[in-house]
């Protein structure tokens, strides 16, 4: 299977690291043009030096803004007004047990994982279907579906996210236009390393088994048994923005590892 986006504008939220930043990698070398997305120019063009240095193929352009306001979302779209891939992978999240959490917590969570979405969509939707073409992905978890007890507000925000790509795909019916979410698990991201030093030292384990051991202590359900990587996760994004995709629409697409019991 050949997957071409030569031409293809692409907007991926949170692209200067981590799993957006895999994606990015993924969608420029099928050919799309990849606008990188930070919350400040700093990262961006931090990310973008990056990109050069590691002669990444593809064409890529800079798309500061901060995704987590109304005012961000819409500087972003005033200077990119029309795009043909939508990824919407921007998130935070931090344990905080629920008795423990605030208002302000849940408020975090919503705006960045939820309200950026709805935003960017409410904004870039419409002209994909106007047009009869277009991907909107939104990167949701596992934990949407598999609420962690010591972060209640992350997961109920994937959650909605997942809600939202749904209700967003009922739009686009007889339509060449696809909305769907991705579900990835725990991921090693770039600093997993020093992230998996630490806890073999705190938990006493050898360093060639912490990834194994924190897998099966926080997940462990997990078929996987390891930490996925961020390109395993970025491929099946590259696939739903394609046109191979055509037939997959509305649908929570698992990239965790097996960590889910049930088959839906």
């Amino acid at each position: 299977m050949q997957i071409d986006l030569t031409g293809k504008q692409a907007l991926v939220t949170g692209s200067t690291r981590g799993i957006g930043y895999a994606i990015a990698r993924g969608l420029a070398a099928a050919g799309a043009i990849v606008h990188i997305n930070g919350r400040t120019q700093e990262a961006v063009d931090s990310a973008l030096s990056k990109l050069t240095s590691e002669k990444i193929s593809g064409r890529f352009k800079s798309a500061p803004g901060d995704i987590a306001s109304a005012q961000g979302v819409a500087a972003i779209c005033k200077n990119l007004p029309q795009v043909d891939i939508l990824v919407c992978n921007a998130a935070t999240f931090d344990w905080i047990p629920f008795f423990q959490s605030t208002d302000d917590d849940w408020q975090k969570d919503i705006d960045i994982n939820l309200m950026s979405a709805v935003r960017l969509a409410r904004a870039y939707l419409p002209g994909m279907i106007d047009k009869n073409a277009g991907r909107v992905v939104l990167i949701a978890s596992e934990s949407g579906l598999n609420i962690p007890h010591d972060m209640i507000h992350y997961g109920v925000s994937k959650a909605a996210e997942i809600a939202l790509a749904r209700g967003l795909a009922e739009l686009t019916a007889g339509t060449n236009v696809t909305v769907n979410s991705v579900l990835p698990g725990p991921t090693a991201s770039s600093d997993a390393g020093d992230f998996l030093d630490k806890y073999a030292r705190e938990k006493g384990v050898a360093a060639e088994h912490a990834e194994r051991h924190l897998v099966e202590s926080i997940r462990p359900s997990s078929l996987l048994r390891r930490l996925a990587t961020v390109e395993e996760v970025a491929n099946m994004v590259v696939y739903i923005s394609s046109a191979q995709s055509s037939a997959t629409n509305g649908a929570a697409l698992r990239v965790e590892g097996g960590i889910l019991r049930h088959p839906g």
